[in-house]
């Protein structure tokens, strides 16, 4: 919270930027950004960059949207072990998906995916689920051929959502079993092994969640898609509507209801928005971007390689390696001149707490460089 209090503000320090054309001499003071992967703001820079390296990874197949989500008991406890229940919701999908698409009854093929943590829904609420995206087919176990899935079908989700309910209760047993889990409040019973087991019982009949979406119209749209997944928070800045110290006003989605109308606005004392927004701030060091299967990171580019060559696709042309840019370009701030459309270049670096004394007496704007 703090990081993101301070974010583009002198508490960070920052530069004074001026305008290279001496008519204009637009100057401006941008401040530092905090870099939290949970601040609104600071996001859009590290989509970007991990895009640019996953774009030379798609393949001229159909993609699928795969989303396992867990039961609201699950993740009531899952609030209070984050590290642990997360973890095992990442591991019980991509086992179960993986698992599924070997057995030669389905797909009979080794596949990869990529697979993303969000635990809130549209009004900010604890909602843990993992978005997976999957390449329409993977290579034979000799790796001799590409085993391509249904155009339109990838596997049944009644089939996903039993082998995902089992692989998890089993390794959330375990867990408990290794006394990995912590129990506080209205849960804290649930520390013996009798309640706990009690309490998941009634888990093993229902229905778990697996929603498969139709496949994508070819890799770009997995693009514009992953840049809406990877590096999101639990609110953007473009939905907030109104704040005063009474409430926080912002639109969310009803997915109940289709069309126009399931966007609606809601309205939160700004402790309770504050509270619902910290629900979703992650265990340090915790990954919520992962890949499995062919995608794993050990073996990667080989396994890419491979399918490329099975499907007759050309390797990415790399771009020619711009040249380095001199020592004064490296101070030319990547946006333009908002008068006159010219570089900004940088005067002066100024440290956290401090004023810049290149401009006395400034009107500091807060300039998003990212």
């Amino acid at each position: 919270m703090s990081a993101i209090e301070r974010c583009r503000t002198a508490a960070l320090g920052g530069y004074v930027a001026r305008c290279e054309n001496e008519k204009c001499s637009h100057t401006v003071i941008a401040y530092c950004s905090c870099r939290d992967r949970h601040c609104p703001r600071c996001q859009a820079a590290a989509s970007r960059e991990w895009l640019a390296e996953r774009e030379a990874e798609l393949l001229p197949v159909p993609y699928f949207h795969v989303v396992y989500t867990l039961p609201a008991p699950i993740a009531d406890i899952a609030y209070q072990n984050k590290q642990v229940i997360y973890d095992l919701l990442f591991k019980a999908a991509a086992d179960t998906t993986l698992t599924i698409a070997e057995d030669p009854k389905h797909l009979g093929a080794r596949i990869g995916l990529t697979a993303v943590l969000h635990t809130w829904g549209s009004a900010m609420t604890h909602h843990p689920h993992v978005h997976m995206i999957v390449p329409g087919g993977g290579l034979s176990e000799d790796r001799s051929r590409w085993v391509s899935c249904r155009p339109d079908f990838f596997v049944h989700v009644r089939v996903l959502s039993r082998l995902f309910r089992h692989r998890f209760l089993n390794m959330l047993i375990a867990a408990h079993r290794d006394d990995r889990l912590k129990f506080f409040g209205a849960h804290a019973s649930l520390a013996a092994t009798k309640a706990f087991r009690a309490f998941l019982a009634p888990l093993r009949k229902l229905k778990w969640v697996v929603y498969a979406k139709e496949p994508f119209a070819g890799p770009e749209p997995v693009l514009r898609y992953m840049a809406r997944y990877t590096h999101r928070v639990a609110i953007s800045n473009q939905r907030l509507v109104a704040v005063d110290d009474n409430g926080v006003a912002f639109r969310w989605k009803d997915y109940r209801l289709d069309g126009p109308d399931r966007w609606k606005t809601m309205t939160l004392h700004p402790h309770e928005f504050i509270r619902r927004f910290l629900m979703h701030v992650l265990p340090k060091g915790f990954h919520r971007i992962r890949h499995y299967g062919l995608l794993a990171n050990g073996n990667r580019a080989d396994n890419i390689a491979r399918a490329r060559e099975l499907l007759n696709v050309p390797p990415p042309v790399k771009e020619a390696h711009e040249q380095k840019p001199a020592a004064d370009d490296r101070r030319v701030l990547p946006c333009p001149c908002p008068r006159c459309g010219g570089r900004l270049i940088v005067i002066e670096t100024f440290d956290a707490g401090m004023q810049p004394t290149s401009w006395p007496q400034p009107t500091p704007i807060r300039f998003d460089t990212s």
